[in-house]
């Protein structure tokens, strides 16, 4: 394999292109400009990393502990092809003195297999399960880099954003949802020098095309006999239920968040109640309503006196708050997909949303995690937070920390609030 994304082509003196880069990246990390050889797909991921206020030291920060990574990964779609990485690359790594990696959508490693002299130098730089190598968080790096771009990526040596990483090669690539497209994260191999090799590119691109394909082989996970239902980040919730999936409308949607919420039921008045605005909507509004989506559910699901489903429903909104109780953080972010059904104005569903969402932005600010706060602030629901911002601001390195300050003093003044945080560091350079 030859191209844009091969680190070292075939005759090239991995010594000299080392010195080469070092230069390269020495002149971007102080003076912000690409200046000699450097690949585009990697020039455009320093430039990427700039706007990011990502450092050039940057470590690795575990966000996913134990018991939580153990429960997170379990219930992972690529759990069900670690058999197929482990065949195809882990035996190899082990025997090359490399690393298998596989992370998540968000750059989380989810697993990190191979030899064990090798695991034990990556444990110093933070190349770990539950640690997050998303590009955002770790500079340019071959699974952060190649989910970044939505194909396969090798990055050598001084490539890396981050300096702690340079004595390091690796070449990843993407993997996703055979049925769906959805990105489910990146299979990586890392190691010294000898991965630089062409090869060794097109043969983790083939690893990551077995593995999409053995999904595509595999029956669909059953879904749970209770259902599923997907309602945070969308107006119009997913109901998954005895292997249908029903788009509900508005109505129906508010109305089976809110039983999915209380599984023991609401009686006629506490959801009229719950669910209108104008209190003086007639009983047999509510009735025609539940009529209509008793019909479109098929019968046995939806139970009356008090009206209630058969058996509970696994909602994601659910599995959030049971997240953030147990302080699963982390876990709990990687499923928020934004506010309960945000254009409900159902009165019951605005209260559980804001309950959802101040828990949520309170365990983040809690956690003073810059990973973690920059999502949040990088979100349609986190971006005019100023209380984020100061908090983002605060758990930065003191040279990174003015953009933040800035943005937050903005909100405070656009929110006619006095400034929350205190000017105190001056723009420095990366170096």
């Amino acid at each position: 394999m030859t191209g844009p994304s091969v680190a070292l082509p075939d005759g090239v003196d991995p010594a000299a292109r080392t010195r080469e880069l070092r230069g390269a990246h020495d002149a971007f990390t102080r003076h912000g400009r690409v200046q000699g050889r450097v690949r585009t797909v990697i020039a455009q991921s320093w430039r990427r990393c700039a706007r990011a206020r990502v450092s050039p030291e940057s470590t690795a920060r575990v966000e996913l502990p134990g018991p939580e990574l153990r429960e997170y990964r379990e219930e992972h779609p690529l759990a069900r092809v670690m058999p197929v990485f482990r065949e195809l690359i882990g035996a190899y790594a082990a025997h090359q003195e490399h690393l298998l990696a596989v992370c998540d959508a968000r750059g989380s490693l989810l697993w990190v297999e191979g030899d064990t002299g090798t695991l034990t130098r990556a444990e110093g730089l933070g190349f770990v399960p539950g640690a997050r190598w998303a590009e955002s968080a770790m500079g340019t790096n071959a699974p952060g880099t190649a989910m970044a771009v939505g194909a396969p990526v090798q990055v050598f040596g001084p490539e890396h954003f981050s300096r702690q990483v340079h004595p390091w090669t690796c070449a990843a690539a993407p993997l996703r949802d055979p049925r769906t497209g959805e990105l489910l994260g990146a299979v990586d191999i890392t190691g010294g020098d000898g991965l630089a090799h062409p090869h060794s590119l097109a043969f983790v691109q083939a690893v990551a095309r077995a593995a999409e394909s053995q999904l595509a082989l595999l029956e669909p996970a059953p879904p749970p006999a209770h259902g599923t239902l997907r309602a945070l980040g969308r107006d119009e919730a997913l109901l998954v239920l005895g292997g249908r999936r029903l788009r509900l409308g508005r109505r129906h949607s508010e109305i089976m968040a809110l039983l999915a919420h209380r599984p023991e039921g609401w009686s006629g008045e506490e959801l009229a109640i719950a669910l209108y605005e104008d209190e003086a909507v007639a009983p047999v509004t509510l009735r025609a309503e539940m009529s209509r989506l008793r019909n479109l559910l098929g019968p046995g699901v939806l139970l009356s006196r008090p009206y209630r489903t058969a058996a509970p429903l696994r909602a994601d909104f659910t599995a959030v708050t049971r997240r953030l109780a147990t302080g699963a953080v982390s876990a709990a972010l990687s499923g928020y997909a934004g506010p309960l059904l945000p254009g409900s104005t159902a009165p019951a569903v605005v209260r559980l949303r804001r309950r959802i969402e101040d828990a949520a932005r309170a365990a983040v600010i809690a956690r003073a995690d810059c990973g973690l706060l920059a999502d949040w602030v990088c979100s349609p629901w986190g971006e005019d937070d100023p209380a984020a911002w100061q908090a983002l601001a605060a758990a930065l390195p003191a040279h990174a920390r003015p953009a933040a300050l800035a943005h937050a003093r903005t909100l405070d003044k656009e929110l006619g609030a006095e400034p929350g945080a205190e000017p105190g560091v001056e723009r420095g350079a990366w170096s």
